[in-house]
């Protein structure tokens, strides 16, 4: 079963024949997907945004697996149609289980999915970072005896540079591309 259609956005996604000149170098691989071509309406905020975002998800000291429960995770609770979507498919490519993205996505129990402690000090982690209330001191103790200060710093930033891009993908609407939608349904993941 397919995802349904989302409707356009409202703003218009930028082409490569239309993109301004400091918005170039980000469509000279193809397509960049939907977050340039919406940003690239504002060229000098691509500019600076895009460096930060790839470092912020990109690779580092933190392995991949680990970055993509945060993002799955902090997407879902933010509600992010785009992000969840597009996330859950490289969930799985980083070495998720279909139930451990579930559960990530909170459609299952995450301590159905996951056993391991680090992980699942981690997924607390995310909850409230992510949530509205104040961290308790209670929880940076719980994080720190799993991650050092810098692994804390980090998957903090990366908490909130996925808060940004959900709210910014879900107030623009942003489309998930086909590919996606069409593995996300032979996942059994639409």
């Amino acid at each position: 079963m397919r995802a349904p259609v989302v409707d356009p956005p409202d703003i218009p996604l930028i082409c490569a024949d239309q993109a301004p000149l400091l918005a170039r170098p980000f469509y000279a691989g193809g397509d960049p997907g939907p977050i340039v071509a919406a940003m690239a309406h504002v060229p000098e905020l691509l500019e600076v945004a895009m460096p930060f975002l790839g470092t912020a998800l990109g690779p580092s000291g933190i392995d991949w697996r680990t970055k993509e429960i945060v993002i799955v995770r902090t997407s879902a609770l933010a509600g992010c149609r785009y992000c969840v979507q597009a996330h859950t498919v490289v969930a799985l490519d980083a070495g998720l289980s279909r139930a451990q993205v579930t559960a990530l996505r909170s459609e299952t129990p995450v301590a159905e999915a996951f056993s391991d402690a680090r992980e699942l000090a981690l997924i607390d982690w995310v909850d409230l970072v992510a949530g509205h209330d104040p961290v308790p001191d209670a929880a940076r103790v719980a994080v720190r005896a799993h991650f050092a200060a810098h692994e804390v710093v980090e998957l903090t930033t990366l908490v909130g540079a996925t808060l940004l891009l959900n709210r910014f993908a879900t107030a623009l609407a942003l489309p998930t591309g086909t590919e996606t939608l069409d593995r996300l349904s032979a996942e059994g993941l639409a």
